[in-house]
């Protein structure tokens, strides 16, 4: 494509030259480009949009471009008029081409982002300095890059008073990187816009994706961010959120996720029957797709054929057919489930449950021989169930069809060579204490006999953290729960409903999260932070 603009550029030139009567030279045929420097000052060949292209035994020819001041050749002529002068014309490409020789731009050292509570405000200092003084397209690069490599799942870009701020959420916890002028906020928004298919003056919260090949320095490619981009308007500008989908493969796998042998269990009997319907949910940013991903993976044999409707498709899974659903425009995930319902496949995996029409269509699918997998917006199982009759009413579809309804949350892993042993206090201690007392016996610890541990602090882990583990409810459609179900209506009464897959031995969110802290991988403080 940018070689096609080139040549369009270039007969272009050399219409309006034949025009001018100008001879017309295509820079393109040089193999290296003549250097006069001191003939024209760097001023001048701005100015002018000129350069000297030869000058040899008292002949001179100088290039011009179609730009250049009428006032200048008669000006040239005169300060040259000891040398047989002549004019070339040349495409403005080019032109820019010999002042990147002439003029090269100040070579820009990006340091590498470097969060740490210590020199927070002297990074972030550094980082504007940075990205004020490059382009936008090579500061949407460096943000990228920077991301990927502290494993950041979202940059945000949030308009303030006076400038815009820039951060990074790391491990679940957002940390101011930079702020720009809004100069320079407006390049990038703009660049952003371009790419990925949205407006920088809508009135409405916007959504868009964009794939983004991650250069080094050098221009090397890294690798390649597949995004979403989720903009609204405020009182002070288009704020913007760009979440990054950099799941790495090895990582799809459900004994990376912080299971335990009970919930593992679970989830592996669950998932080996040939059809029902299982559930993620949880908040964005929970890992909600990431278990769907490692289920998907772990089901992945050449015998099943597995398919998933996605918005967007976030990370490319060897051996399964993945589809893009594009809800922005007039696509929905009902109807590509319908249509893919055609192909027979084992295994369906829908990014998300958003309305009645697709959660219908699922609950069919998984009753005729599939086995749907899906994510939903829900605090917890229960609440899941609750928000699933709300959509469909009383449908007896709904007990037959679930298997299995996984909550979770993503809480920060203690670094083990840096956490360091303490005892809360006696506030943070009683809360413990009250949400372990009513867990099932199985998964019931005494919180006063345990040895818990807060974050300490090291180089490689300067906020005493490495990564994130899963904490999982796990709510499985038992004859009672049916039982209830039934007999409610289409008015599920939550309470009850969650005392009796409490007595059939659920473990809550909270419960599980207290388990971690208990074991040593995370903190009370932290629990609390994300479960409350």
């Amino acid at each position: 494509m940018a070689q096609d603009t080139r040549a369009d550029e270039e007969q272009s030139t050399r219409r309006r030259a034949n025009l001018l009567r100008v001879r017309y030279f295509d820079t393109r045929t040089l193999h290296k480009r003549p250097m006069f420097p001191g003939v024209l000052t760097n001023q001048e060949m701005y100015a002018n949009k000129a350069v000297v292209l030869s000058q040899d035994k008292g002949k001179m020819i100088i290039a011009i471009t179609v730009n250049s001041p009428q006032h200048s050749l008669p000006d040239m002529r005169d300060r040259f008029q000891d040398f047989r002068l002549s004019f070339v014309m040349i495409s403005e490409s080019g032109f820019k081409e010999f002042m990147l020789e002439y003029d090269p731009p100040e070579k820009i050292e990006y340091q590498d982002i470097d969060i740490k509570p210590d020199n927070e405000q002297e990074s972030i200092d550094d980082v504007t300095k940075t990205l004020d003084t490059v382009r936008s397209d090579d500061v949407f690069n460096y943000l990228v890059r920077q991301s990927r490599k502290l494993g950041a799942s979202d940059i945000h870009m949030e308009t303030q008073e006076n400038d815009v701020r820039i951060r990074f959420r790391v491990d679940g916890v957002l940390h101011e990187i930079a702020r720009v002028s809004y100069d320079k906020y407006r390049q990038l928004n703009s660049t952003i816009a371009v790419h990925a298919n949205i407006s920088t003056s809508s009135d409405d919260a916007q959504t868009g994706h964009m794939n983004h090949k991650v250069t080094d320095d050098e221009q090397n490619v890294l690798g390649e961010v597949n995004m979403r981009i989720e903009t609204v308007p405020t009182n002070h500008g288009q704020d913007a959120v760009i979440r990054l989908f950099n799941i790495e493969h090895e990582l799809l796998d459900l004994s990376r996720l912080g299971l335990d042998e009970h919930e593992r269990s679970i989830i592996d009997e669950i998932i080996e029957h040939p059809s029902g319907l299982v559930m993620s949910v949880g908040p964005t940013g929970s890992g909600k797709t990431t278990t769907l991903y490692s289920i998907v993976e772990k089901l992945n044999t050449p015998e099943r054929k597995i398919i998933t409707l996605e918005d967007p498709v976030e990370y490319a899974l060897p051996g399964v057919v993945q589809i893009p659903v594009d809800t922005e425009h007039e696509d929905s995930f009902a109807n590509k489930l319908r249509a893919v319902l055609r192909l027979d496949p084992d295994v369906i995996m829908i990014g998300e449950i958003r309305d009645a029409d697709t959660a219908r269509t699922a609950l069919q699918a998984s009753l005729s021989g599939h086995l749907v997998l899906s994510t939903f917006h829900a605090s917890d199982t229960v609440a899941a169930l609750a928000r699933l009759y709300e959509f469909l009413g009383d449908n007896p579809l709904l007990t037959s069809a679930i298997r299995l309804v996984i909550a979770q949350r993503l809480v920060r892993t203690l670094d083990d060579d840096s956490k360091i042993e303490e005892r809360p206090d006696d506030h943070v201690l009683d809360r413990a204490r009250q949400a372990m007392e009513a867990a099932p016996d199985h998964h019931k610890v005494n919180i006063d006999e345990a040895t818990l541990y807060k974050a300490g602090k090291s180089d490689d882990a300067p906020f005493g953290y490495v990564g994130q583990t899963a904490v999982v409810e796990l709510l499985t459609m038992s004859p009672q729960v049916e039982k209830l179900l039934h007999s409610h209506g289409s008015e599920v009464d939550t309470e009850k409903l969650r005392d009796l897959a409490r007595k059939d031995g659920m473990v809550t969110l909270l419960e599980d999260a207290l388990a971690k802290a208990i074991d040593g991988k995370t903190t009370l403080e932290e629990v609390f932070r994300v479960v409350g």
